[in-house]
């Protein structure tokens, strides 16, 4: 069974809409500005009652980011393995 065709959609549109008014509008007219402006992340309410704005979020985040950077660089100490015992011949 094939599927109906967008063309023989019936047009539900209301008949107090003056289209003649919607000319002249321009697609992704604000595209570029949209993707790059502000980066919305979500924080839980428990956060957000001890990071009430943004200012003392991103001085959180910057002193999380140097900790992390200052113990990127160090090298980490190599683990042995546990030394295994020699099995003897009862």
């Amino acid at each position: 069974m094939r599927k109906a065709s967008a063309k023989s959609v019936k047009d539900e549109l209301r008949a107090e809409y003056d289209l003649t008014k919607l000319k002249g509008g321009i697609r992704g007219k604000y595209y570029q500005r949209a993707m790059a402006g502000t980066n919305l992340v979500l924080v839980d309410p428990d956060l957000a009652k001890v990071f009430p704005d943004a200012a003392s979020v991103n001085r959180a985040l910057r002193v999380l980011r140097d900790a992390a950077g200052a113990t990127a660089g160090q090298p980490r100490r190599a683990r042995r393995a546990p030394a295994r015992r020699k099995r003897t011949a009862a």
